[in-house]
């Protein structure tokens, strides 16, 4: 199955926090677009791996996306080197993405900006022929593919993004998709303990970000993203 749009994070609900309406937005317009999930999130406070395995498959469906990986990297622990590589290189050409996103540049959690990097850098590495690959079990090759855009989404810090996408009109089913992880989230009758994202504050804070950038550019809402080279555009009149 080739994709349009494959979206890296480096735990289970990153890609719906950073990008959620985005790849609502996208699917709605036709695109065909996977979610791969480098670890399970096991060592996150609340809940556990298997939960939120349900939970990304529960979230997944509520985008429409058309397919979900997890690669079981180990959650903070995972580095950005051949083997790790080699996977995500797998991955890429499996479903041959135009476009690639993943994590942020810079976050709070050490994982994020390491997921970035990884994913980035076999990105690059993806379309070397001197690299050879098989996907999980098959015989053939696979064909060497590399991604002609790669963006980062905007995750905990407050990156100023280098593009916007007006997602007015998604915004609700970011959160129903962000809502499907129960165990994560604000949950005023949960006994689990406290934790950054387990706010209302931080909840509030996912619409309440997509509002104001949507602001800064003219629309009810939009979501951000940084580049690492620039982005082109045919004329004056693709931009809004």
């Amino acid at each position: 199955m080739k994709l349009d749009i494959l979206v890296f994070g480096s735990h289970p609900d990153d890609a719906e926090l950073g990008a959620g309406a985005t790849i609502a937005k996208e699917v709605s317009a036709g695109k065909k677009i996977g979610i791969v999930d480098l670890t399970r999130g096991e060592l996150g406070t609340r809940g556990t791996a298997e939960i939120r395995d349900k939970e990304a498959a529960a979230s997944a469906k509520i985008l429409g996306v058309s397919v979900r990986k997890n690669l079981e990297f180990a959650d903070g622990f995972f580095v950005n080197d051949k083997e790790h590589q080699l996977s995500v290189i797998r991955m890429i050409r499996k479903y041959r993405p135009e476009i690639v996103l993943c994590n942020a540049v810079d976050d709070r959690h050490i994982d994020h900006a390491k997921g970035s990097k990884l994913v980035s850098d076999s990105c690059f590495l993806s379309g070397l022929v001197k690299i050879d690959t098989k996907f999980e079990g098959e015989e053939v090759w696979q064909e060497p593919w590399r991604p002609k855009q790669v963006y980062h989404y905007i995750q905990w810090k407050n990156l100023q993004p280098d593009f916007v996408v007006d997602v007015s009109g998604y915004i609700e089913k970011k959160t129903e998709a962000i809502r499907a992880y129960a165990s994560q989230f604000y949950d005023p009758k949960s006994k689990d303990p406290e934790t950054p994202i387990s706010s209302k504050n931080f909840t509030d804070s996912v619409e309440y970000r997509a509002r104001d950038l949507g602001r800064m550019v003219g629309v009810d809402c939009a979501e951000g993203f940084t580049v690492e080279r620039y982005v082109a555009v045919n004329s004056f009149s693709d931009l809004i």
